[in-house]
């Protein structure tokens, strides 16, 4: 009978556990967070986070799986898959058996699933890169985000290298997570109530010219929604500074156009 294993949450954590796993033989039915009060009907096995520890089944599992493997294990650790770490230990257990290039093993069915999720991540990831807004707040840029999969640790490469030099806050309402960055400085910290305060006049006034702007561009003759729809899906709109209303309402043709969604060109 396979065993629950309660961590913290982190992948350091996870790793631990997975040495756990192999340390008493006790595989894994099922992983729960150490505050998660949730019954079970398996044993339990309490994991501790230990740095240490966690670095040297990381460097362990680089030796054996390879650096794409080791990179399909710590994205897939981010995905909104299901019961995800019963199917990172499943392709771990499944690479120390084949070493390297078992991210190419597409006979197995472990490979397959945690492949899909990873591809759904990097695409989320791709998405967001063009459709974050950020609003400037007195010298601190701020945007929000509400993904499925926790994107911050690989959004963090693109938006500090792209805003090197400004300060700014990129929200994830999801995971209850931000990333706070200002030059020099990175870090990912907890977030649960964050709310950005009221636009002030300057900033309004972008927001009008961005909306303005959308708006000029669309070609009416080529209006295509569903077209739209595959190019931005609808659960990114609400983040969008072009489809946020201000106090004044637009003028109907507008409104319309906003709320299409984004314009392209039809096929």
């Amino acid at each position: 009978m396979g065993y629950c294993y309660r961590y913290d949450g982190t992948f350091p954590g996870f790793l631990c556990a997975v040495r756990d796993i192999y340390q008493y033989h006790e595989p894994p039915e099922r992983f729960l967070l150490s505050d998660d009060l949730t019954p079970t009907l398996f044993e339990e096995r309490w994991i501790a986070t230990k740095p240490g520890l966690a670095a040297r089944v990381y460097d362990r599992l680089h030796l054996r799986l390879g650096r794409k493997g080791l990179l399909m294990v710590e994205e897939g650790f981010l995905t909104c898959i299901p019961d995800r770490e019963v199917l990172l230990f499943q392709f771990i257990d499944f690479g120390l058996t084949v070493g390297k290039g078992v991210e190419r093993r597409l006979d197995s069915h472990v490979v397959l699933e945690l492949g899909k999720a990873v591809r759904h991540l990097q695409r989320e990831c791709e998405l967001l890169t063009g459709f974050v807004r950020f609003s400037d707040y007195d010298g601190l840029l701020v945007g929000e985000i509400s993904p499925k999969n926790r994107v911050l640790p690989i959004l963090k490469v693109h938006f500090c290298d792209r805003l090197a030099g400004e300060a700014f806050l990129l929200f994830d309402r999801t995971h209850g997570e931000a990333l706070l960055h200002r030059p020099g400085e990175t870090v990912i910290v907890p977030a649960q109530d964050f709310q950005a305060p009221a636009p002030g006049q300057e900033e309004r006034a972008y927001r009008a010219l961005w909306r303005r702007f959308y708006d000029t561009i669309a070609i009416q003759g080529r209006y295509n929604p569903k077209l739209r729809q595959n190019h931005m899906p609808k659960r990114y709109w609400k983040h969008l500074t072009e489809f946020q209303e201000d106090d004044k309402p637009p003028a109907p043709q507008e409104r319309r156009g906003r709320l299409a969604g984004p314009q392209s060109a039809s096929v």
